[in-house]
């Protein structure tokens, strides 16, 4: 076989290859979505991998108004919005102190916020409910949002001040000369060119605090306060019985603004994610 072909072999079977793994991710998204749209006796009467005969919406009204996911939902939006404000200003304003400032104890606070990076969740679940509970934020919104912001900034820095640490000093000094404030410095200066980073923080955190169960399964225990995920946990027990279309639904639900955040932010974030690791 001549070079040329060996080289036209090798790219059909990279393409194969990249298409099956395509595949195996999408096929449980695919699969979830149209089991959400199955009636309860196809999922009796077919095996699970058939296809659904038409469009059962139904299944969506009844998780989002029975199975309570409607409450669990803007649950969830309100605790994930608070902590993502929190940690993009407290990550951007710690950051920009720690690379492009110069003070006493700006190694110690590096160090400091690295460390916490390698704390196991377990282990702060204990301490966080003692002093919650004194706080009086236990079963409350607070609680999580507290939580989420301090488990989300070690990280969050971390992102952030590679790309930062890439920023000239020369227009941050020249900002400065020309009066420019501190405030002023950070708004006008600093986050427009850091924005690709701070998208990439929003994304990440966005999907670790959607996703979180074990914090608000420790800190709130009323039906009404809990987020999406405790929500599916119990979701099964709001009906007695298994109706698997309005799991899948209210599994759908979850789902989606992930992946509908991700496909509008997704270029944002590789840019973001590969930003300050090259120095020119």
């Amino acid at each position: 076989m001549s070079d040329k072909g060996k080289k036209k072999l090798k790219s059909i079977m990279i393409k194969f290859v990249i298409f099956l793994i395509i595949l195996i991710d999408i096929y449980p998204l695919f699969w979830m979505l149209t089991a959400s749209l199955k009636t309860p006796a196809e999922f009796v009467e077919k095996p699970a991998y058939a296809l659904n005969a038409g469009f059962y919406f139904k299944n969506y009204i009844e998780a989002w108004t029975r199975g309570n996911m409607a409450v669990f939902f803007r649950n969830s939006i309100i605790c994930t919005l608070l902590s993502l404000v929190l940690i993009v200003v407290l990550a951007v304003t710690s950051t920009f102190a720690l690379t492009k400032m110069e003070w006493k104890l700006k190694h110690f606070f590096n160090q400091y916020f690295a460390f916490g990076i390698m704390i196991p969740v377990a282990t702060t679940l204990i301490p966080l409910f003692q002093i919650f509970q004194k706080m009086h934020l236990i079963n409350t919104h607070g609680s999580l949002v507290l939580v989420y912001a301090a488990s989300g900034i070690s990280f969050s820095i971390y992102l952030i001040q590679g790309h930062m640490k890439s920023l000239p000093d020369e227009i941050i000094e020249a900002a400065v000369i020309d009066g420019c404030g501190i405030y002023s410095l950070l708004y006008r200066i600093v986050l427009p060119l850091t924005k690709n980073a701070i998208v990439t923080v929003i994304v990440i955190q966005f999907f670790f605090k959607w996703n979180d169960l074990i914090y608000s399964m420790t800190f709130i225990s009323s039906t009404n306060l809990k987020t999406m995920q405790t929500g599916l946990l119990y979701f099964q027990d709001e009906f007695g019985t298994k109706n698997w279309g309005a799991i899948f639904a209210s599994v759908s639900i979850c789902v989606v603004p992930m992946l509908i955040m991700y496909l509008f932010l997704n270029k944002k974030v590789i840019e973001g994610m590969t930003s300050g690791a090259v120095k020119g």
